[in-house]
C-alpha cells in the first residue's frame, strides 16, 4: 500500500515538473537584433519601439494562444555580423527562438546563414527568422532558407516601382545613383542600371558613386560630384545618417534635383531637408504617416497616434514601419495557427499566409518567403494641406501619395529553390 502511494506521488511529482515549462511560458520571446550603439543606433532604437508597441498592442487584445504575452528582447549588434553572430548566441542560450533583425543585409546574411547551421545541428530545436528592413533580393532567390521570412520589399520590387515613376517623367534625362558600399548599396546600383536601360534608354547613368557605411560626416564633396555631374534625378538606397547627412547636403548646397529613395523619410531625413524637399523628395514605402488621412481610415490613425502618444518623443521619431505591425500580427496570427512557439510550426503557419491590413491584403509568398504587398511612392510635400495633415520629425513637412502600386504587379520572379526541413 505505501509503495503504490509512493509510486502514485512520485508520478503526480514528475507531471508537474513536466508541466512546468508550460505553465511558466506566460510569455513568448523575440529577440531584436540591432544597432542600439554606433552610428546607427537611432535607426535600431526607433526599430525597437516600433516592435515593443506592436506587442503591447497584441497583449492588450488577449496576446496568443489564449493569454501568452509576446515580449521584445533587445540585442545590440552595433550593425555588425560578427556582433550579431555573438549575440545569436546569447539569444540561443537565453532559450528564444524567434529573431527579428533589418538593418544591414551583411548582417542579414550572416544571420541566415548561422540560423541554418544552427537549424540543421538541432532538429528539434530550431530558429525562425523574421526579416523587417534587409533587402537584398538574394535572400529571397539563391540564397533562399525555410527558417527565413521578409517582410519588406526586396531592392528589385522597389527599383521596379521608382523606374516605372521615372518612365513616365519625360524630364529625367540624366540620373546619378549613390549608394553605401556594401551589398545592398550595390544591389540598388545594378538594379537601377538594369531596369532604367530596359524602360528609358535615352536616360544617360552620370554617376555611379559609393560612399563607406556609417563613415561618411560630410556629404558636401559628393554632393559638389553630383551637381558637376549635371545631374537632375538622384536615386539613392542611404539609409540612417547616411540618407539624413547626404539630404542636408544637398539642401546646402542647393541641390534641386529630384530624389528618389528608398528612406528619404526615414530617421532624420524629414528634419536635415525640411521644406527644401518639397516637391522634390520621393520615397517608395509600404505606408507613410499621411495614409490613414488621405484614405480616410480612423482605424489606422488611431494606431499611428497612440504610437505618437507613447513612443514618438513628442514627433520627433514618429512611426515608420508599417510593415512591423504586419510582421508582428502575422506572426500572432502563424502562434495561433501553428498552436505554438514552435519554429518549424511557425514557419508552416506563415507559408502562404494572407493577412488583411489597412491598405489591402498582403501574401507571404510560400515559394520564397517573400511578403508581396501594395508599395507607395511619395513626395515631401507643406504640412497642414488638403493630404498633408501630419508632418515628419516636427519638420512641417510630411507625405503624399504620387504613385499607389498594386500587391500583385510588385511581385518578381525567384530563383528560389528551398531546402525544407524533413517532416
Amino acid at each position: 500500500m505505501l509503495r503504490r502511494w509512493l509510486l502514485s506521488l512520485t508520478s503526480v511529482a514528475l507531471l508537474m515538473l513536466m508541466a512546468l515549462p508550460v505553465m511558466a511560458a506566460d510569455t513568448i520571446k523575440i529577440a531584436y537584433i540591432d544597432p542600439l550603439s554606433g552610428a546607427f543606433a537611432g535607426v535600431g532604437d526607433a526599430g525597437l519601439k516600433h516592435f515593443q508597441y506592436n506587442a503591447e498592442l497584441i497583449n492588450a487584445k488577449g496576446g496568443v494562444l489564449g493569454g501568452t504575452k509576446l515580449e521584445i528582447v533587445p540585442f545590440d549588434n552595433k550593425t555588425s555580423a560578427q556582433d550579431s553572430l555573438i549575440q545569436l548566441k546569447n539569444v540561443i542560450d537565453q532559450g528564444i527562438r524567434i529573431i527579428t533583425q533589418g538593418n544591414g543585409s551583411n548582417v542579414a546574411g550572416a544571420l541566415i546563414e548561422a540560423v541554418n547551421k544552427h537549424n540543421e545541428r538541432n532538429p528539434g530545436d530550431e530558429i525562425i527568422y523574421l526579416n523587417y528592413a534587409a533587402v537584398t533580393p538574394a535572400f529571397t532567390n539563391e540564397q533562399c532558407s525555410f527558417w527565413h521570412f521578409r517582410f519588406d520589399a526586396h531592392v528589385d520590387m522597389k527599383i521596379a516601382a521608382i523606374t516605372d515613376y521615372i518612365k513616365e517623367q519625360k524630364k529625367v534625362k540624366k540620373v546619378y545613383l549613390i549608394n553605401m558600399d556594401y551589398v545592398f548599396g550595390h544591389s540598388v546600383s545594378d538594379a537601377s542600371k538594369a531596369m532604367l536601360k530596359e524602360k528609358r534608354p535615352d536616360i544617360q547613368i552620370v554617376g555611379d558613386t559609393f560612399t563607406p557605411m556609417g563613415k561618411v560626416k560630410d556629404f558636401s564633396p559628393y554632393v559638389a560630384q553630383i551637381k558637376a555631374s549635371g545631374a537632375d534625378t538622384i536615386i539613392t538606397g542611404n539609409w540612417g545618417a547616411d540618407m539624413s547627412l547626404l539630404v542636408k547636403a544637398a539642401k546646402d548646397a542647393g541641390l534641386k534635383a529630384q530624389f528618389h529613395t528608398f528612406y528619404g523619410g526615414g530617421l532624420g531625413a524629414p528634419k536635415a531637408i525640411g521644406a527644401a524637399g518639397i516637391g522634390i523628395l520621393n520615397h517608395v514605402t509600404e505606408w507613410h504617416i499621411n495614409l490613414n488621412h488621405e484614405e480616410k481610415n480612423k482605424q489606422d490613425e488611431e494606431f499611428f497616434l497612440g504610437y505618437q502618444a507613447k513612443y514618438s518623443g513628442g514627433g520627433e521619431v514618429p512611426y515608420y514601419y508599417g510593415r512591423i505591425r504586419t510582421q508582428m500580427q502575422m506572426l500572432a496570427a502563424a502562434i495561433d495557427k501553428a498552436g505554438s512557439a514552435d519554429a518549424k510550426a511557425i514557419a508552416l503557419a506563415l507559408e502562404g499566409m494572407e493577412h488583411e491590413t489597412p491598405y489591402g491584403t498582403v501574401t507571404m509568398r510560400a515559394e520564397d518567403h517573400q511578403l508581396i504587398q501594395p508599395l507607395y511612392i511619395s513626395v515631401y510635400a507643406k504640412a497642414g494641406t488638403d493630404k498633408v495633415k501630419y508632418d515628419a520629425e516636427n519638420s512641417g513637412v510630411g507625405f503624399s501619395t504620387v504613385k499607389r502600386i498594386e500587391a500583385a504587379a510588385t511581385a518578381m520572379p525567384t530563383t528560389c529553390k528551398m531546402a525544407r526541413p524533413s517532416k
